[in-house]
């Protein structure tokens, strides 16, 4: 999250919307607000490669809690706002967290977490208000925007690149954090995954995106900053309603949005007549995620819709890399530029080998199997290239599909 020149360019324009209440923050009061945030984050010894965290619902300070760490260089962590106590502290301490922000909401279960946590020394309250206890464990409790009162708004001297570090379901046992390579970049220069999803959702100057997820979830916070990287405003949803998301999208003129299959469910099992009124003319894109969606709630979608629903799909980055004449026809060089895509990273010579035998796997597959790999790569709206052999594609979109559910992309 980054606003580089539409701070100035869209300085009075807005940079959010908060669906329920109503407020909104332009763009040069969210650039100023994280700039804040940023300064007083550095003056708790916070330094390039430190680590803090965010735990609350959604709210007017969310976004800046983020933008701040983007461009400070920091890793921040966004955290479940539903968890347990004990769940927080787990998550508080793997991090290293030395800083929480939380609200006046969560800050209950933040107390507890906190007593347990040494290496967090401060932790900020949004909506605290002048009556909070003094402290929390071994955390100062300072309510949110008095502490940023006295901070410049102007950028720190050493701005830098920062990322999220965000954490598995831990549906396997205890939680995981996936901490991305964080290059020395200004935070203009974003990691190359943001660059390819830019393009795949077709993310455009001025765009309005859509939020209706808690924000602590890996797309909805990948999408918000790509709509802000863009100029877009973005109008976020304290809780999805179906019938007030559609309303919202008419209200604000929508181009963009992004769901999961059970938001499908609960907009298909509205009166027809509440459908029949919706207003969606303006909206491009729809990307779904999360869960595979069922095909019939898909094809109710669309039928509804129209061609504008995008699935997270493993063919578009598949066949980029096989059209790819930089790459040449070298396996290594094709795997490692699609890990550099969705991981930031190269693979390591061991995940590497792994990669390479399941690719020759699914390719000696669908080599058996013409007929499969056809069906296959026929799946979505859009067709598949004609210049591309169908067995290769499939068994390369196989992969993908692979690659993009491991924990540390899901995570992004």
């Amino acid at each position: 999250m980054y606003l580089g020149p539409y701070a100035q360019k869209f300085a009075d324009r807005p940079a959010f919307v908060m669906a329920g209440s109503g407020e909104q923050l332009s763009f040069g009061e969210l650039d100023a607000r994280s700039n804040q945030l940023a300064h007083l984050l550095r003056g708790q010894g916070l330094q390039r490669l430190g680590h803090y965290a965010v735990f609350m619902e959604n709210n007017s300070r969310y976004i800046e809690a983020c933008m701040a760490g983007e461009r400070s260089g920091l890793y921040y962590t966004c955290i479940n706002g539903y968890l347990q106590a004990d769940e927080l502290t787990y998550i508080l301490n793997n991090s290293e967290s030395t800083v929480l922000i939380t609200s006046a909401d969560k800050l209950a279960v933040a107390r507890q977490a906190l007593a347990d946590c040494p290496k967090v020394r401060l932790c900020l309250v949004v909506g605290g208000g002048a009556a909070l206890p003094a402290s929390a464990g071994a955390a100062r409790l300072q309510d949110y925007a008095t502490a940023l009162a006295p901070c410049p708004a102007t950028p720190i001297a050493d701005e830098a690149l920062g990322t999220a570090m965000l954490y598995s379901s831990g549906t396997t046992g205890r939680p995981k954090g996936i901490l991305r390579p964080l290059p020395d970049n200004p935070p203009s220069e974003p990691l190359p995954l943001f660059h390819f999803l830019n393009k795949l959702w077709q993310c455009e100057e001025g765009m309005v995106y859509l939020s209706p997820a808690p924000l602590y979830h890996s797309a909805p916070l990948a999408n918000v900053s790509l709509a802000l990287r863009n100029g877009g405003t973005v109008i976020i949803m304290e809780h999805f309603d179906p019938e007030a998301y559609l309303a919202l999208i008419a209200k604000y003129q929508v181009t963009h949005t992004q769901l999961v299959p059970t938001m499908f469910s609960r907009l298909l099992k509205l009166p027809p007549e509440a459908r029949a009124l919706a207003d969606l003319s303006s909206l491009k894109i729809a990307v779904h995620a999360a869960a595979p969606c069922p095909a019939q709630v898909k094809e109710a979608m669309i039928d509804w819709w129209g061609p504008i629903i995008h699935e997270e799909a493993a063919r578009t980055l598949a066949a980029q890399t096989l059209s790819d004449a930089t790459l040449g026809t070298d396996t290594s060089a094709r795997v490692q530029s699609i890990a550099n895509k969705i991981l930031s990273r190269p693979f390591r010579a061991e995940e590497l080998g792994v990669v390479v035998a399941s690719l020759n796997d699914l390719t000696a597959i669908y080599q058996q199997q013409p007929d499969e790999a056809k069906k296959l790569i026929a799946i979505g709206e859009s067709k598949p290239e004609p210049s591309l052999n169908a067995s290769d594609l499939a068994a390369w979109t196989m992969l993908v599909n692979e690659l993009m559910n491991l924990d540390e992309v899901l995570t992004k």
